[in-house]
């Protein structure tokens, strides 16, 4: 009688086990080397214009003058807010307006965006905000 329940068991916590799998919010999480070039440092220097703490990664934005005086707005991804925390950094130090550096990694495809290795702050207050796997920047390379 025990095996009998047992086995009209297993196959109901299969599927409820299945029904709350696929309700998780599947994200996809990628490599460095996937969107961005450890061969292409950059160094931006300019105004925050916008701050996204979510995850999987954080995003800011910000205004960067280029030779010609135009502005581009650049998308620059962090680490997880949770990452972000741990490292010293709150919301509330991410102020519209603000003049930052971020010393980081350009995307392969061209695109005004960006992967973040370090934030400097006007203060002269600097965090590490690269995601896991974010390289170096090579000696010689852009910085802050």
């Amino acid at each position: 009688m025990k095996t009998l329940k047992l086995h009209l068991v297993l196959p109901i916590l299969g599927m409820a086990l299945g029904l709350v799998l696929a309700e998780v919010p599947a994200t996809a999480h990628h490599a460095f080397s996937a969107e961005f070039d450890a061969d292409k440092p950059v160094s931006l220097h300019g105004a925050l214009t916008k701050m996204e703490w979510s995850n999987p990664h954080g995003w800011i934005y910000m205004d960067v003058k280029v030779a010609d005086g135009a502005t581009v707005n650049w998308a620059i991804e962090f680490g997880t807010p949770n990452e972000l925390v741990r490292r010293g950094l709150r919301m509330g130090d991410f102020v519209i307006g603000s003049q930052i550096v971020i010393a980081g990694f350009s995307a392969k495809d061209g695109t005004h965006t960006a992967t973040g290795r370090t934030l400097t702050f006007a203060d002269g207050r600097e965090f590490f905000v690269g995601a896991e796997g974010t390289p170096v920047i090579p000696a010689g390379g852009p910085r802050p």
